[in-house]
């Protein structure tokens, strides 16, 4: 069964806590507290109060709460007032709202992409 697009699959409610491994199709959403590693294609929600500290690889991510750790997007990451992100962003796309606390260091470039054409002076590969 596939996920409709805008569907919830998972929600991690306020008071709840979570440690561990984390993969999932769809859209999920944290408001309580996780730590560990989570893995997806598809987009995480971490919502204003939740408490995540863990390595991320999504699709999309959007954080409105408190996140420590690595982030990587394929497509975008959104942070979003009162957002509180201590940790290496990778993302090809980034927005980031007014009031978001973010401590830490931003690479963007397409993921999805190969290596990047060789510098001006390199010779081409052998063939």
């Amino acid at each position: 069964m596939s996920a409709k697009a805008g569907q919830l699959n998972a929600l991690l409610g306020k008071g709840s806590e979570f440690e561990g491994k984390l993969t999932f199709e769809g859209e999920v959403r944290i408001d309580g507290k996780f730590s560990g590693q989570i893995f997806t294609k598809d987009t995480l929600t971490v919502g204003e109060g939740a408490r995540v500290t863990a390595d991320i690889s999504a699709g999309v991510i959007i954080i409105s709460g408190s996140v420590e750790g690595t982030i990587k997007a394929n497509q975008m990451v959104e942070l979003h007032a009162p957002a509180r992100v201590k940790g290496a962003i990778e993302t090809p796309a980034m927005s980031m709202e007014k009031g978001v606390i973010f401590e830490g260091t931003t690479k963007m470039e397409n993921l999805s992409a190969n290596k990047a054409p060789p510098a001006p002076g390199t010779p081409p590969p052998p063939k």
